[in-house]
């Protein structure tokens, strides 16, 4: 968030109060008094600069006048001030930044009080020894009381300004929070009418379109003897129908896949590597390392979608007789790795989002999306390998 303006315009006021002191102790060295009070009046007027520094500046950064801070620079400031002008009265120029700084380290009454301690103070020795003490109470008491009118006046607008700036530095907070909870919201209701349109597209099309045809293989396998050589891609055809049915109707209750409802995620990619051997006759091995663990949905939901994809590109383009497929439970991630001794390709000749988004292309934005990498070694004539990688600082043992 952005320094209101009180805090931006504190450099102005710190640095006009070293012009003011640095021209009072000018004023001082051109003076008639002895060298060494002149010397010893500057050596206490530069002191209060660093005591500032280290007293009052973090008071005057918080906007809480008072503390055991803001009275300790108040009582050192005077001290400084009274010694710089009892021993050259020309020092006494240097009240308008002394003054400033009690207004900004107390509250407006003790600032007050502290005004009149800071014009009577230096005074009294004057008085005590003046010829005629009369007149000089007299020229005492009007310039008090000009300095705290004056200071009194500078010190409410200064109070006025620093809650000001304050209550709008919180409107501000408030306001930006209530912002990013408007896009929040307004984001979460975008991505619910999508969703929704989806799974009314999802029920309308694939879902009608699943259960037309799984009617029809259902009547096509019951019209076969069962030792007719259709019956079985007739059956297979129709539990793929089935479950690509359910995917779909999984879907539209916005579900985790059917699988992973049924089982965890290594009984699930058991399942599918099983799935993938009846569809083929490869005799493909699965095996798993390390302790399984249940991770969060989202991340089961990418390495069994990623599983799928990979097993559908063995089937579809590496013409593999050994197809291996593993998963790797570590601390801090979870790794599976799908490796054929097929055709292979050259990775670097395919041309991203070529099959229209659903293929290696969009298990890579999958991946990503959840901090993951997705490795492809593969290389003409000498298989592939694909490797994915997700982190899961989550993890706990799976349950039975």
């Amino acid at each position: 968030m952005n320094r209101h303006e009180w805090e931006r315009g504190l450099l102005t006021w710190d640095l006009l109060s070293g012009v003011i002191l640095a021209a009072a102790a000018a004023v001082v060295w051109f003076d008639d008094e002895p060298r060494a009070d002149r010397v010893w009046s500057i050596a206490f007027l530069l002191a209060i600069p660093p005591l500032y520094a280290v007293l009052a500046r973090p008071v005057v950064r918080s906007g809480r006048p008072g503390g055991p801070r803001g009275f300790a620079y108040t009582a050192g400031a005077i001290g400084l001030f009274a010694a710089a002008t009892a021993l050259a009265p020309a020092a006494w120029c240097s009240a308008f930044a002394v003054i400033t700084h009690l207004f900004m380290v107390l509250p407006v009454g003790w600032a007050i009080a502290s005004v009149v301690v800071l014009s009577v103070g230096p005074a009294v020795p004057q008085l005590l020894t003046a010829e005629d003490p009369g007149r000089v109470a007299g020229g005492l008491l009007a310039n008090t009381l000009l300095i705290v009118t004056f200071s009194a006046a500078f010190g409410h607008w200064i109070e006025r300004i620093i809650r000001q700036s304050q209550e709008r530095a919180e409107l501000i907070e408030q306001l930006t929070a209530s912002r990013a909870e408007v896009a929040r919201l307004s984001r979460e209701a975008g991505v619910a009418a999508e969703r929704e349109r989806l799974a009314g597209e999802i029920h309308d099309t694939l879902a009608q379109g699943f259960t037309t045809i799984l009617m029809l293989l259902q009547g096509a396998e019951a019209r076969l003897d069962d030792g007719h050589p259709a019956r079985r891609p007739v059956e297979l055809a129709a539990r793929t129908a089935r479950e690509n049915l359910a995917e779909a109707r999984a879907l539209v209750a916005a579900l985790p896949p059917a699988p992973l409802q049924e089982a965890a995620l290594a009984d699930a990619i058991g399942r599918l590597v099983d799935r993938f051997a009846q569809d083929t006759g490869a005799v493909p091995r699965f095996e798993t390392e390390g302790t399984p663990r249940t991770l969060e949905p989202s991340l089961e939901v990418v390495l069994l979608r990623a599983a799928q994809e990979a097993l559908a590109n063995v089937r579809k383009h590496a013409a593999a007789s050994d197809v291996r497929v593993r998963l790797s439970y570590r601390a801090d991630e979870v790794r599976l790795l799908v490796s054929d001794d097929g055709r292979g390709f050259d990775p670097r000749a395919t041309a991203p989002g070529a099959d229209g988004g659903f293929g290696l292309a969009g298990m890579r934005r999958r991946v990503e999306q959840i901090g993951g990498t997705v490795e492809v070694a593969s290389a003409p004539g000498d298989g592939t390998a694909l490797t994915v990688t997700v982190p899961c600082a989550s993890m706990w043992p799976a349950t039975a």
